[in-house]
């Protein structure tokens, strides 16, 4: 990399640095002036106020950041196309097309850091900032999942209808499960007052158990404590409360396979999965566009261009949303769901690259 390339590089890494701090700032800002009444309301205690959005911060960074790669490579190319600067860096050799190359090779060390963060900061944080904001906010009973009173489960054979669960204390209010044989006929039923999670089985407490006889009749008893053997442990009624961004790209791959395997719908976390792995590219992609765009503007200057590059931002927006619906929607499939977005811009950027400026 010539010493050309290397001074471009360090002005773009210098101006994506203090966009991605403002647009954070900002963005936190008007978050805490629409929330500060939730938090007053709740009378929260000040120190969960300041780490609620601490933990947010790092969600916050990473979706900042392709906005911030835009607005930084069009406000450095508008600069330097008013300095005549990049003139003289044609005059030495220097075409447009090897600078931008630098660049996006420069901008892969932005991407693998954003991927990183997401995968391994934001899932811990956000995690515990959406706690902050459900049980010391919102009030809500940590032990509910998907806010409501009761969960129903399938498993292997099985299906459990818990009217309330608390991931804390890993125990089961109110549970009943039902065993069934190949053909779908109840051979077991267990209702009880609790379980509790005992480390390898649930002891559930004052119960009765229903079972099916040899002679095809049900026998009935009555028990104070009963081990049931499933596997399904405490973590298994956990994974409903838990968000895309609480969780990795592992994870949710993990978790999807787990819900295809119990037969439901598992579209929604694929999707999700791939857009952890889509999103991060966006800011190589955006690059292109921001470069040919820069220097295509010849009235207005730079406050022109920055306009038209979060035009450019909220339109990618838009388009993610409606790829993502659609592919929740099982109207398109999931990896072209969450890739949608990154290749209509990328196709957009290599036109705009081939017909700039030269």
């Amino acid at each position: 990399m010539s010493i050309l390339s290397k001074y471009v590089l360090q002005e773009f890494y210098r101006l994506f640095a203090f966009c991605e701090g403002l647009f954070v700032f900002l963005f936190l800002t008007v978050d805490f002036m629409q929330k500060i009444d939730n938090f007053i309301e709740a009378k929260a205690a000040k120190a969960a106020v300041l780490l609620y959005f601490l933990y947010k911060a790092p969600f916050i960074m990473v979706n900042m950041v392709p906005p911030a790669v835009l607005i930084s490579v069009i406000v450095l190319f508008t600069s330097m196309k008013k300095k005549n600067e990049l003139t003289a860096l044609r005059t030495s050799g220097l075409s447009l097309f090897t600078l931008s190359k630098a660049m996006l090779l420069g901008s892969l060390f932005i991407v693998a850091g954003m991927f990183l963060v997401s995968e391994t900061v934001v899932p811990y944080t956000s995690s515990k900032g959406n706690r902050i904001w459900n049980v010391d906010v919102q009030k809500q009973d940590p032990g509910l999942f998907y806010g409501k009173e009761e969960i129903w489960y399938r498993g292997g054979n099985a299906i459990y209808w818990i009217r309330q669960f608390n991931p804390k204390d890993q125990t089961m209010g109110n549970p009943r499960f039902y065993f069934f044989d190949s053909a779908f006929r109840v051979v077991k039923k267990i209702e009880a007052r609790k379980a509790v999670w005992q480390g390898n089985h649930w002891r559930v407490e004052s119960g009765m158990l229903q079972e099916l006889q040899e002679d095809g009749q049900y026998g009935f008893t009555k028990f104070e404590a009963y081990a049931l053997h499933i596997r399904e442990t405490p973590e298994t009624f956990m994974r409903g409360t838990r968000k895309p961004e609480e969780m990795s790209y592992w994870q949710l791959k993990e978790y999807a396979e787990t819900v295809r395997q119990e037969g439901y719908n598992n579209a929604k976390y694929l999707v999700d999965m791939n857009i952890k792995l889509a999103f991060p590219f966006i800011s190589l992609i955006l690059l292109t566009i921001g470069v040919p765009l820069a220097l295509s503007v010849k009235k207005g200057g730079t406050p022109l261009a920055v306009s038209i590059g979060m035009a450019v931002c909220f339109l990618y927006v838009l388009v993610l949303g409606l790829a993502r619906s659609l592919g929740l929607a099982s109207v398109l499939p999931p990896l072209f769901s969450a890739w949608l977005a990154n290749l209509l811009f990328l196709f957009l950027g290599i036109y705009m690259m081939i017909h700039m400026e030269r």
